[in-house]
C-alpha cells in the first residue's frame, strides 16, 4: 500500500508539473539537446548509455527493457539571451535590440512497467520549443509598418506510449507511436503583408495549433558488457497547418516536424567499471521542411506559396561526447560536451532575427544521488556559448544592410525517479 501511494503521488506531481509550464529548451536549432536530466548531464548524449532515468525512452525507446518499473518526472529552468545589431545603411531600425522572455520553466516525465522478462511499456512527455523571440523595439518597421513586440513563439510537446522488446540477449527494439501538438504565434510582422499571398495571415493573429501523427523507432545491441550501441530514428511528422499563418509559413502554413536520427556507443572499460564513455552523431533534417529550409535572399516566391519564403536552416549534424563516473553506490557523476553544424548563412540573417537559433557548443555536468527508498534525485547544468551570424539580404530589406545576430543559454534541469 505504502508503494502504491508513492507511485500515484509521483505520478499526481508529475502531470500537474507537465501542465504548468511552456517548452524551450538548449537547442540545436530549435530541437532539444537531449532528453531528461540524465542526458542533459552529457550535453544530450545517452541513446547507447544504460540509465535510471524514465526519460531515457525518448532518446531510445528500446530503453524500457532494462528500466523496469520507474516512475519520474523533470522540470528544465531554462535562460535563454539573444539579441539583434543592425548597422546603419538601410531601412531597418539601427542599433542592438534585446529580445524579452529570459526565464523558462519546462516539465516533463513518464512512467515505465516490466511486463515480464523481455518487454516493458511506458508513457513519457517531452517538449521542444527553441523559437521563441520579442523584441520591444520593432526593427522592421522601416520597411513601411510594424507594431511592437515583434517575435515569434513556437512550442512543441510530444505525448508518447513506449514498447520495447528483448529479442535476445544483446539485441533489444523499441517503438513509441508519438501524438504531436504544437502551437506557434508570430506579432509585428505587418511590414511583410505587402510580400504575402494571404496579408491578412502573416501576423498578430494570436496562437495557431497543430497536431500530427509519428513514430520514434529505437535499438540496442550489446555483444558484451563493455560495448554498447544504439540507434533512434524519428521519421518527419506530417503536421497540420497553422491556419491563422497561412500567409506567412510556406505551403499555406505547412509546418511538418523534421525527421531525426541517432547514432551512438558506449564503452565500459573492464578494467574500472565505474567508468561508462560515450559517442554520439545525430542528424536532423531540417532541409527537408520548407517552411524552415526555404531560403530568403532572393525570396523564390511570395510568403505562404509552397516556393514561399522561409528561415533558410539547413540539415543540421551534431556530435557528442559523454561520460559516467559511478562514485559509489548513492553517486553517479556526468559531464559531456557536444558541437553542432551552423543552423543556417549570412544571406538568411535578416529573416533569422526572429529565430536565432546560432549555438553550436554545449558543455554539461550532472549528478545523481540514490536515496534507500526507491527513490533518486537528479541534476544538470548546460551552458550553449556565446555564437553569433552575419549577413544582410537587399532582397527583403532593398539594400544590403548588415544585422548580427547571437544568443546563449543557460539551462538547470532537476529531476527525481522512483523505482519499485
Amino acid at each position: 500500500m505504502t508503494a502504491f501511494i508513492l507511485r500515484r503521488q509521483a505520478f499526481g506531481a508529475m502531470l500537474a508539473l507537465l501542465a504548468s509550464g511552456s517548452a524551450a529548451w538548449a537547442t540545436n536549432g530549435y530541437f532539444s539537446n537531449g532528453y531528461g536530466v540524465e542526458s542533459k548531464g552529457m550535453s544530450g548524449a545517452g541513446v547507447a548509455v544504460q540509465s535510471d532515468d524514465v526519460m531515457a525512452l525518448a532518446q531510445n525507446p528500446a530503453m524500457g527493457v532494462e528500466l523496469g518499473n520507474k516512475v519520474g518526472f523533470c522540470a528544465s529552468f531554462f535562460s535563454p539571451d539573444r539579441s539583434v545589431n543592425v548597422s546603419p545603411g538601410g531601412p531597418l531600425t539601427v542599433g542592438k535590440v534585446s529580445s524579452a522572455n529570459h526565464q523558462f520553466l519546462i516539465p516533463c516525465g513518464g512512467a515505465n512497467w516490466q511486463l515480464g522478462d523481455r518487454a516493458a511499456l511506458g508513457a513519457h512527455i517531452f517538449a521542444n520549443g527553441g523559437m521563441n523571440t520579442e523584441y520591444q523595439t520593432n526593427v522592421f518597421a522601416g520597411l513601411g509598418a510594424g507594431s511592437n513586440p515583434l517575435g515569434v513563439n513556437l512550442e512543441q510537446v510530444f505525448l508518447s506510449f513506449n514498447y520495447a522488446y528483448k529479442a535476445s540477449e544483446t539485441l533489444t527494439f523499441g517503438v513509441a507511436p508519438i501524438l504531436a501538438v504544437q502551437r506557434f504565434k508570430a506579432t509585428g510582422l505587418e511590414a511583410f503583408g505587402g510580400l504575402s499571398s494571404k496579408p491578412g495571415s502573416v501576423t498578430n493573429n494570436g496562437h495557431a495549433w497543430s497536431s500530427g501523427l509519428g513514430v520514434n523507432l529505437g535499438v540496442l545491441y550489446q555483444p558484451s558488457e563493455t560495448w554498447r550501441f544504439g540507434a533512434s530514428y524519428r521519421p518527419e511528422i506530417d503536421m497540420g497547418r497553422f491556419r491563422e499563418y497561412a500567409g506567412l509559413f510556406a505551403d499555406a502554413g505547412d509546418f511538418d516536424i523534421p525527421a531525426m536520427a541517432t547514432l551512438g556507443l558506449s564503452l565500459t572499460p573492464p578494467t574500472d567499471r565505474r567508468w561508462t564513455l560515450t559517442a554520439e552523431y545525430e542528424h536532423i533534417w531540417y532541409g527537408k521542411v520548407p517552411s524552415i529550409a526555404n531560403t530568403s535572399a532572393p525570396p523564390p516566391g511570395p510568403l505562404g506559396a509552397s516556393n514561399g519564403v522561409g528561415f533558410g536552416w539547413k540539415n543540421m549534424n551534431i556530435w557528442r561526447l559523454g561520460a559516467v563516473f559511478r562514485k559509489n553506490e548513492k553517486w553517479t557523476l556526468r559531464g559531456g560536451l557536444s558541437y553542432a553544424t551552423d543552423f543556417s548563412d549570412g544571406p538568411n540573417a535578416v529573416i533569422n532575427i526572429l529565430a536565432p537559433a546560432t549555438p553550436k557548443w554545449h558543455a554539461s555536468l550532472g549528478a545523481t544521488y540514490k536515496l534507500s527508498n526507491g527513490w533518486s534525485l537528479s541534476g544538470a547544468y548546460t551552458h550553449a556559448f556565446d555564437q553569433s551570424l552575419t549577413g544582410a539580404n537587399p532582397a527583403l530589406t532593398g539594400v544590403a544592410q548588415p544585422v548580427r545576430l547571437r544568443m546563449k543559454q543557460d539551462e538547470v534541469t532537476l529531476g527525481m525517479n522512483y523505482s519499485w
